[in-house]
């Protein structure tokens, strides 16, 4: 950190550190492809990284109770059988409302992070892929940057994520673990380790979390270029309430895709978490074991409704808000742009 160096000067002294503009998020300025020249700059990818992290970390938050239910369907499939309203009502009548609520703060602080990381270097990535063609590459290759983008963002964010939410699952199947969020990390790194308490899941964690994000910033994206163009309008010339509304039915649409794409690894993941899951050993010898228990149809479908419901609202939910939050900040998402429609 340069103490005492503003924002600017800052990028710029660090802009010598990377020769090429290619990959460097300390160049102040490129001609987007989008209307017009804008700013890409080292304090736009902050306004990225906190708008992503706020609308995870709001939207996780607000769906705990979806996510506790859906959890008890995946670990307990004999007593939760009832489907997504009757697991609700199965989970208050044995433990209360409060229950419903277990694991909200891990959920809240590992989803911001998680945003931070995701949102935040899903626009680093995409907007240096992007200038690093010219624009008419860079729009042809869009599906491949918001991919390539997308899973990059998203392996950096595990990383920080997987304690996280290794720590709300064995809270959530396991109630009276630990009284807090604190409590639980440090019995479980005292029982198991760190590698063994914290990154046993990382493996179905990345393989859930990656084809998810990948199919939901892909689909997101080529979803809200389909409402655009059939609608005529665009996200430059359009308000912010417009483009709030194309935000939040495109994240629908990919919300279920990426759900049902990315489910049997959440599968995996909430069951390898649980205490005793496939058994001893190491972590490839208990993935196997829980797949042969559990069967590939029920690993591809337990809680699959209660989970399209899910991640179908909060994927809308976070790209409105992400939306919403950039403008409050004065910046605007980057979107790719045919330059071929501006050839007369």
């Amino acid at each position: 950190v340069l103490v005492g160096v503003g924002p600017e000067a800052c990028g710029e002294s660090l802009a010598m550190l990377f020769p090429t503009r290619a990959f460097s998020p300390f160049y102040t300025s490129f001609t987007a492809q989008s209307a017009g020249e804008k700013k890409y700059d080292l304090m736009y990818y902050l306004k990225g990284a906190l708008a992503g992290g706020i609308c995870c970390g709001v939207t996780h938050g607000a769906l705990t109770p979806v996510d506790v239910v859906k959890t008890r369907i995946q670990l307990e499939p004999e007593v939760y059988n009832k489907g997504m309203v009757a697991g609700f009502q199965q989970v208050i009548k044995a433990e209360g409302a409060g229950a419903l609520l277990t694991g909200f703060t891990p959920t809240f602080i590992g989803y911001f992070i998680q945003g931070w990381f995701k949102f935040g270097g899903v626009e680093f990535f995409k907007i240096n892929f992007a200038q690093s063609m010219s624009p008419q590459a860079a729009w042809d290759s869009r599906n491949s940057i918001y991919l390539a983008s997308s899973a990059m963002a998203e392996f950096i964010a595990d990383i920080f994520l997987c304690p996280l939410e290794a720590t709300r699952i064995r809270l959530v199947s396991n109630p009276t673990y630990a009284s807090s969020m604190v409590g639980a990390a440090a019995r479980m790194a005292a029982e198991d380790g760190i590698i063994g308490g914290f990154y046993s899941g990382f493996l179905p964690i990345c393989f859930k979390q990656i084809p998810y994000t990948m199919a939901k910033f892909a689909v997101q994206g080529r979803s809200a270029e389909a409402i655009y163009g059939a609608t005529g309008t665009s996200p430059a010339t359009s308000g912010q309430g417009w483009n709030v509304s194309v935000s939040l039915t495109s994240g629908i649409i990919a919300g279920v895709a990426s759900a049902i794409i990315s489910h049997p690894a959440d599968t995996l993941l909430s069951k390898i978490n649980k205490a005793g899951a496939g058994g001893d050993g190491p972590m490839f010898t208990r993935l196997a074991n829980i797949v042969s228990e559990t069967g590939i149809v029920k690993l591809c479908t337990q809680g699959l409704g209660a989970r399209c419901v899910m991640i179908g609202t909060l994927t809308a939910g976070q790209f409105g808000i992400f939306d919403s939050v950039m403008a409050a900040l004065g910046a605007s998402k980057y979107h790719f742009h045919d330059p071929s429609k501006d050839k007369h």
